[in-house]
């Protein structure tokens, strides 16, 4: 199974597929210097796979990269990231 994780500029969100079929997004708002992270949102169909924390570490590494700190407001990705000390240095203080 192909997963792919895109950042979807132009509806303000991070999209995760699952051979071409959309599973689902993280939304996001840009602020200066740093992305807030609003909402994860997993199709039903595709619950209990672990689509949820493969889109959460696709987001924060993509985001890694481009050198942008988060505010995770969702508590989905807040949780997550608890769970994932690594990332904990990407939270804006």
């Amino acid at each position: 199974m192909s997963t792919e994780i895109s950042d979807n500029a132009g509806q303000g969100r991070y999209e995760i597929r699952l051979d071409g079929e959309l599973a689902g997004f993280v939304v996001y708002e840009k602020r200066e210097g740093s992305v807030v992270l609003v909402h994860t949102e997993v199709d039903p169909a595709f619950k209990g796979r672990g689509v949820g924390g493969s889109l959460a570490r696709g987001v924060l590494d993509d985001l890694r990269a481009k050198g942008v700190s988060v505010v995770p407001l969702c508590p989905f990705v807040k949780g997550w990231i608890d769970k994932h000390p690594e990332y904990r240095d990407m939270v804006a203080a």
